[in-house]
């Protein structure tokens, strides 16, 4: 999306009332299907649906059906209406107003102001260790609260009766609007909370939902649940969907036979089934803002802190497009850098060619070996063993061995690998468990500060520890004194970015792009390349096969 006056918040009038239509589902009664059943399938569990806690796809898919915060994200990065039926914004950009629809939660209970106020609280607070709390981070006092150094009560939300809420932003935010739709900044019902405790959202029957689903079936580990259309919900009528099948596959033979035979309505193909089927009628290619990458632990006792010959040397051993093109095969690109190509732009330029660095992401095995070499001597090594930590997903295992085979090509380095569960890569990479670990980030909003943020030294999805103060400068300026000067905003991002490549904080990977083949009797999904993928609350299934 492009940075126009049309997201920059000095540009809003106070008196600038913007009312938000409802959106309704276009499908004809006629021609819906009789059974109103989507069969989907993730390849890994739910790691939690807390929305103080979700940090990862899965959960965040579901999170965007079953809750709703006061906005939603819609078709080409738009707003559309969540439980905000209104808005204003100051002229100054740091206060913004919202007048609620009447809504409820699933068990009954009215959608409140205060429900908000106390999500947004327990979601800051120190105590609730949220690794997605730093989206509020222009919420005033938001540090202060974060940290423990002021009460949770005095972070910039407050309830004035049952259906208005005034957020007070410390500093002009061009794109809180997107942050909006992101569960993190959904209502909690404090009834709800306080009586499951430290089990709420633990499964399915300990929580509710103010979405268009309600989740089903799910107790915390097992790998199959369901979405199903939430009455409550104030919208119900444009919901078309009865339920959504969600199934655990991670053998892509087992989910391919799944399709073919009917019994699941997409599947997402790997490089050998695209190439097979690409050419079929059902198939969609989904270009999404995400990029994976290699992060290197630069921790403490970490062997890549100060170590920038055997970073680099890692970086340049690896040949991208080969992996992009070869072994991933799926239509994914090599990445330019750490912001995905297409994000955003500055008139005709995207961000991803204005900030590529070519050292940072080319593929050079004779420079490779010469640089290793100087990481092993400055480290005082002739030889080391390393790990690269992946999913245990097709994808992960296949891109962890071929890093394995390119990386063995380096004097002196045995690299193994370890192929886990999603959850558990999440939970070891927290905590610093891992040599390497391939890593992916999808934006959570159409601004490059939602990759550019992740790196500054004290950001928690930074688990390799990179720091650089150059790189935490720029950003902070794109989030600060530059905030609403789009020329100055857009070089301190992309400086950043040259930092980060020159000084190979991570090693970009590629770019993911999704191919899916999915049923032609399936209508109404929307996809969207940034935060949680999938809306299935105007998607439903036709007559037609």
């Amino acid at each position: 999306m492009k940075l126009s006056s049309a997201v920059k918040l000095g540009a809003v009038s106070a008196a600038s009332l913007l009312l938000l239509a409802a959106c309704g589902s276009k499908s004809s009664s006629k021609n819906l299907a009789s059974n109103q059943t989507l069969n989907w399938v993730e390849t890994s569990n739910i790691p939690t649906m807390d929305p103080s806690q979700s940090t990862d796809i899965v959960s965040g898919t579901a999170l965007n059906n079953v809750d709703e915060g006061l906005l939603r994200i819609g078709t080409d990065s738009k707003v559309r209406p969540g439980i905000a039926k209104s808005y204003t914004i100051s002229k100054d950009g740091k206060t913004w107003t919202f007048k609620l629809r009447h809504a409820k939660w699933s068990n009954g209970d009215p959608v409140t102001a205060q429900n908000f106020v106390f999500g947004w609280q327990r979601t800051v607070k120190p105590s609730t260790a949220s690794q997605y709390a730093y989206l509020y981070d222009h919420v005033k006092n938001y540090t202060a609260v974060n940290t423990g150094k002021m009460s949770p009560s005095k972070l910039g939300v407050k309830a004035e009766g049952k259906y208005k809420l005034v957020v007070t932003l410390s500093r002009p935010q061009s794109y809180f609007k997107w942050i909006l739709g992101s569960p993190a900044l959904d209502p909690q019902d404090e009834k709800i909370v306080n009586k499951y405790g430290s089990k709420f959202a633990s499964n399915s029957s300990h929580a509710v939902y103010d979405g268009p689903f309600k989740l089903a079936g799910w107790t915390g580990t097992n790998n199959t649940w369901q979405l199903v259309k939430n009455t409550k919900y104030w919208n119900a009528k444009a919901t078309k969907l009865k339920k959504v099948n969600f199934q655990v596959i991670k053998d892509q033979g087992t989910w391919l036979s799944q399709y073919q035979s009917g019994k699941v309505d997409e599947i997402i193909t790997d490089g050998t089934q695209y190439k097979q089927l690409k050419n079929s009628k059902e198939m969609h290619l989904r270009n999404s803002a995400s990029t994976f990458y290699l992060e290197m632990n630069q921790r403490k006792n970490g062997y890549f802190k100060n170590n920038l010959y055997a970073r680099k040397a890692v970086s340049l051993a690896i040949n991208k497009t080969q992996l992009a093109n070869n072994v991933l095969a799926d239509g994914s690109k090599p990445a330019k850098g750490l912001v995905s190509t297409g994000l955003v732009k500055n008139g005709s330029t995207d961000f991803a060619s204005a900030a590529y660095v070519k050292s940072g992401v080319e593929y050079n095995l004779k420079q490779a070996k010469i640089d290793w070499k100087k990481g092993l001597k400055q480290a005082g090594k002739s030889s080391v063993s390393l790990s690269i930590l992946a999913d245990d997903t097709p994808a992960g295992k296949s891109t962890s061995e071929f890093l394995q085979s390119e990386l063995s090509k380096l004097p002196g380095l045995k690299v193994s690998v370890e192929n886990v569960p999603f959850s558990v890569r999440l939970s070891r990479s927290t905590k610093g468990q891992f040599n390497m670990v391939v890593g992916g980030w999808i934006a959570d909003f159409p601004d490059a500060i939602s990759f550019s943020s992740l790196f500054t030294s004290d950001n928690a999805y930074n688990r390799g520890q990179w720091k650089n103060t150059a790189y935490d400068t720029y950003v902070k300026n794109a989030e600060g004194k530059d905030a609403n000067n789009k020329t100055a905003r857009w070089d301190d991002l992309v400086n950043a970015e040259k930092t980060l490549m020159t000084q190979q904080g991570i090693v970009p990977l590629y770019q993911q792009t999704q191919a899916q083949l999915l049923k032609s009797k399936v209508h109404g999904l929307q996809y969207f390349p940034t935060g949680a993928q999938w809306d299935f609350s105007h998607a439903y299934i036709s007559n037609s096969k």
